[in-house]
């Protein structure tokens, strides 16, 4: 098997991230973990984006905001369910992502932060929801490994009962917020419920061909 090539490291925010390449398949890992990311396996990041577009697919001039940029692929998720007067912000705590997005993965999704619909902020998605009450149709958070696990150890505010607070204030009546996580977590799922959203949960496979991991999705709508 061939093996990976180390393409680039940047150290941001206290954590270390490594982009891999092996062929057409790329890697991000971070500090001495493996995989954070893996550019085979984005089933349930699709899944993510269509949970909480779809049902305000018919919205005019929809505003969605995608916490997490990684590979791009909820990013192109979520341009394929909004209309062409949509915006789509994105929220990406880390430069380096972004920039690998430009240089090496673009071309993975479609290259979908080059949409004109698409505004990139560099920054924390957590201060973007406080800073924007009442502004989204549809959030969707893909930070970290979700509520249990935490690369930015800042990001565990995200997943708080304030953090949920933040994110039911940022949607406007009826929005939608879907959040990512690679593992399960009841207490999360109260915490939601506890803030005031009607919440499901799924189970996602991470490939497309239904085999390896679960993941699970909130949906929590306002």
């Amino acid at each position: 098997m061939i093996p990976f090539r180390l393409l680039d490291t940047a150290t941001e925010h206290g954590a270390t991230l490594r982009l891999y390449q092996r062929g057409m398949e790329f890697s991000i890992r971070v500090d001495k973990a493996g995989d954070l990311m893996n550019s085979r396996m984005h089933n349930s990041e699709d899944v993510l984006a269509e949970l909480a577009c779809k049902p305000i697919a018919k919205r005019k001039n929809a505003h969605v905001l995608v916490g997490g940029l990684g590979m791009g692929f909820t990013l192109a998720e979520a341009l394929s369910h909004t209309g062409r007067c949509a915006k789509v912000t994105v929220a990406e705590l880390m430069p380096a992502v972004v920039r690998w997005n430009y240089e090496h993965l673009g071309i993975l999704a479609g290259c979908p932060i080059e949409d004109e619909r698409v505004h990139i902020i560099e920054g924390d998605v957590g201060k973007v929801m406080k800073n924007n009450r009442n502004s989204f149709d549809a959030i969707m958070l893909d930070v970290d490994n979700g509520p249990d696990a935490f690369t930015i150890e800042d990001n565990d505010s995200l997943y708080s009962v304030r953090g949920l607070n933040s994110a039911f204030d940022a949607l406007k009546p009826g929005g939608v917020l879907t959040v990512w996580s690679g593992f399960p977590d009841s207490s999360f799922t109260q915490r939601m419920r506890k803030v005031g959203f009607d919440v499901k949960e799924y189970l996602v496979r991470a490939h497309k061909s239904q085999v390896g991991s679960k993941h699970t999705i909130w949906v929590g709508t306002r």
